[in-house]
């Protein structure tokens, strides 16, 4: 029998401060939640279909739900979406109550699919810690070239 490999770090907690990069895919990467488009600028972007602006919706929700969480930065693609989000401290360092990220999630991906009317999300998702300021700027740096970079793989442009 195959044995899946952990996709959280061991003993790590996930309601710790910190920048978290995350990534999170539709149910067999189906692109529901738009498509890629130039722009005047020459800039890629994804137009979003009506499921994406409910994701969108969820996304910009999240500051609302949970005051210590912050969306530093996030991108809808046709079938997966990016986010950076940090769990911000208190006066005093703690973490502001903050959930967890799996739950944090878990409940983005409960509110799209129950707005949607069926299961949206592949079961798990992807996410990295972030370890340092260079590491956040990558991240941030994928994130803002994902179109473009969406485009080059499929031979739209070069």
């Amino acid at each position: 029998m195959h044995t899946r490999k952990a996709n959280r770090l061991k003993d790590f907690d996930y309601s710790s401060r910190g920048t978290y990069y995350i990534t999170v895919c539709t149910k067999e990467k189906k692109k529901l939640f738009g498509s890629i488009v130039g722009a005047p600028n020459g800039r890629p972007f994804c137009r979003l279909s009506d499921y994406g602006k409910i994701v969108d919706e969820a996304i910009n929700n999240i500051e609302k739900k949970y005051m210590g969480i912050r969306v530093d930065k996030y991108i809808i693609m046709p079938d997966h979406i990016h986010l950076l989000l940090t769990i911000m401290p208190d006066k005093s360092g703690r973490p502001m109550g903050a959930p967890t990220i799996p739950n944090v999630i878990n409940q983005l991906k409960g509110y799209v699919s129950k707005k949607v009317g069926f299961p949206v999300w592949q079961k798990l998702y992807y996410d990295h810690v972030i370890r340092d300021q260079e590491d956040y700027e990558t991240k941030w740096k994928y994130i803002e070239n994902n179109p473009a970079s969406w485009c080059e793989r499929r031979g739209v442009i070069k």
